[in-house]
């Protein structure tokens, strides 16, 4: 089992930055790679990002490319999504998942494991 837990968002400017974090316990997290979702009010998941297990290899989907990056941390069993110029179609509950593997997975539905996701929410 793993463990994920998100922190990090919040209440911000269109523009703004926020920079998540998704910590995670259980076991050995650099042998998963890790992903970003959303979901926005009304609207299906969205994959945002994914991270190789060893932080190599990222991949952005076309929304967020050039704003967000992912990186990770395995000493701290961390990874992150750094967000910015912030707009207010980027408002929605931000997901980490983890999956065992090393190969780009984009779909939601072959992630192992799932964080409970936090709130961002960017005002115009």
């Amino acid at each position: 089992q793993v463990q994920l837990v998100e922190s990090g968002g919040g209440l911000v400017q269109a523009g703004g930055s926020l920079r998540l974090s998704c910590a995670a316990s259980g076991r050995t997290f650099s042998n998963y790679a890790m992903g970003w979702f959303r979901q926005a009010p009304r609207k299906e998941r969205e994959f945002i990002s994914w991270i190789s297990w060893g932080g190599g290899s990222t991949y952005y989907a076309d929304s967020v490319k050039g704003r967000f990056t992912i990186s990770r941390d395995n000493a701290k069993n961390v990874v992150y999504l750094q967000m910015n110029s912030l707009k207010p179609e980027d408002t929605a509950i931000y997901y980490c998942a983890a999956r065992g593997g090393s190969s780009l997975i984009t779909d939601g539905v072959l992630y192992d494991y799932w964080g409970q996701g936090t709130q961002v929410t960017v005002s115009s």
